[in-house]
């Protein structure tokens, strides 16, 4: 059995007074953390030095004291020391390479804020937040064990109040079975498996492409600052929620039944961020959302007792024969069927990757093995 931590996310629709403390309180957590980012950078280009989170939080301190900022009272105390923290993990990341400096939250884009056990109250299947004197009018959609740990409320592009509980919860491993799979990710397929199955790219932006211009084209001729341009911009925001909502729903579809049917999961570890720079591909790339499905098979590889691996992204899965092992000099991408000029093998050229990728994951495994057995030997040499 396995705990895990595990987020549980509905649509609420809150009343004109729930509505207005929210936008109080985005408002709140917004200017905090851009006032944090401006004072962290302020400081380090004009002063050299380096502000944390703690050095922050001392300053905010001193900030809700000042005349002109009395207006911070009116939201939570957590959801400002939450907002810091979020700023202090965006750093952290930038430190570490795995995102870009920090920039400036704006007022119209995705408004989200994050609440602790202090700044919330869970009762009977009910939650009130800090401020808020009646529950959430929360549309549970499946239901979920233990007590939250954290929530985040968020307001997305089209206007939709969503809330998101984080909860521990004890998941039992699937039950073992002898299916491995090697998973070659496309464009015109979005995953070719060893088995010869091809899934078809649903292509839910191309699909959508002719109503989003249309929306785009009414927006653009809206005078600025207008009613009538906020409804332009909130329709355009909705054909993108929709599309965003069947990806992600397709997504979670695809591995779950994956993970549900395959004890070992071979995958290439593809450098995502470089590929989508080709103007040519990155329309496609993102469509299909490459990373988010590698991502979900990793997380629900561990959540239910899977065997997940990556293998290199410069292992030649599409050039070498998966009968002999001959590897083709070239071969183009417009090259979908090739035959081996050892063993004279017809291969399709993604199954045949996804075959390739198969078995390199089935030798990293049984390498690592290898290694276990060696460490625990020397282990036992050593005691005695």
């Amino acid at each position: 059995m396995n705990i895990v931590q595990r987020a549980y996310k509905y649509r609420f629709y809150p009343d004109t007074e729930q509505a207005s403390i929210l936008t109080r309180t985005f408002g709140c957590a917004r200017y905090v953390y851009n006032w944090g980012l401006r004072t962290r950078t302020d400081a380090f280009y004009e002063h050299q030095q380096r502000i944390g989170y703690a050095g922050t939080c001392k300053l905010l301190t001193a900030l809700k004291q000042e005349p002109d900022k009395l207006w911070l009272s009116e939201c939570s105390n957590v959801v400002l020391q939450q907002s810091l923290s979020n700023l202090d993990t965006a750093f952290k990341n930038f430190f570490q390479g795995r995102a870009k400096y920090p920039t400036f939250k704006k007022r119209n884009g995705k408004q989200s804020v994050r609440y602790t056990t202090s700044g919330f109250r869970w009762k009977n299947g009910q939650i009130w937040l800090a401020k808020m004197e009646t529950p959430l009018n929360i549309r549970w959609s499946r239901t979920f064990t233990g007590t939250p740990s954290s929530i985040t409320v968020s307001k997305d592009t089209a206007g939709r109040y969503f809330v998101s509980f984080l909860v521990e919860e004890s998941i039992n491993p699937l039950p073992v079975n002898a299916k491995m799979v090697g998973i070659d990710l496309g464009l015109k397929e979005a995953a070719i498996l060893s088995d010869g199955t091809k899934i078809p790219n649903p292509t839910f932006l191309r699909n959508a492409e002719p109503k989003l211009a249309r929306a785009q084209r009414r927006l653009s001729r809206k005078q600025k600052g207008s009613k009538n341009r906020a409804k332009a911009k909130a329709n355009v925001a909705r054909i993108h929620a929709k599309i965003a909502d069947q990806r992600r729903d397709w997504q979670h579809q695809l591995t779950t039944k994956m993970v549900h049917e395959n004890q070992v999961i071979s995958v290439e570890s593809l450098k995502i961020k470089n590929m989508v720079k080709n103007p040519c591909l990155a329309k496609s790339i993102s469509d299909v959302g490459w990373g988010e499905i590698v991502r979900q098979l990793d997380y629900k590889s561990r959540w239910y007792g899977r065997t997940f691996v990556q293998i290199d992204q410069w292992y030649p899965s599409s050039k070498r024969c998966s009968a002999c092992g001959h590897i083709l000099d070239t071969l183009s991408l417009d090259t979908r069927e090739w035959h081996c000029p050892e063993c004279a093998v017809h291969h399709d050229r993604d199954i045949n990757a996804a075959t390739n990728i198969l078995s390199a994951g089935l030798a990293i495994l049984a390498g690592a093995d290898q290694l276990r057995l060696h460490e625990k030997t020397t282990a036992g040499h050593a005691e005695r």
